[in-house]
Parts: C-alpha cells; structure tokens; sequence
C-alpha cells in the first residue's frame, strides 16, 4: 500500500493536481506534473490536521 499514489479528491477535475500516498506513519504529496521534484511527507497529525483545514475550507466555499 505505501507505494500506491493516487490522484486528491481535493484537485476536482484539473489536470493541474496533486498526487497522495497514505503510509502508517503518514502521507505523502507530489505534484503530478513534476514528480521527479519529489514529494513532501507529512506525519500523522500534521496529514490528519491538514485534511481538517481543507475541509473547513471547503464548507466556506460552497
């Protein structure tokens, strides 16, 4: 499962999006157009905190 990156629900339906891999101690972000950039890892609280900000953001949006 750690080498399985998918596509964010949170990119919509743009080509310009980001791709995430869930591991146990964390995710992984990577820019789909630039992969050989690498990717920036994030730990359980930071991953858990950063979905509760986008979803807060979300529900403003709408």
């Amino acid at each position: 499962m750690a080498d399985e990156w998918h596509k964010s629900t949170y990119s919509g339906g743009s080509n310009d999006c980001v791709e995430i891999r869930e591991k146990p101690d964390g995710a992984d972000v990577r820019d789909t157009r630039h992969r050989a950039a690498g990717h920036l890892s994030f730990s359980p609280a930071e991953w858990c905190g950063f979905l509760r900000g986008l979803r807060g953001n979300r529900s403003r949006l709408q």
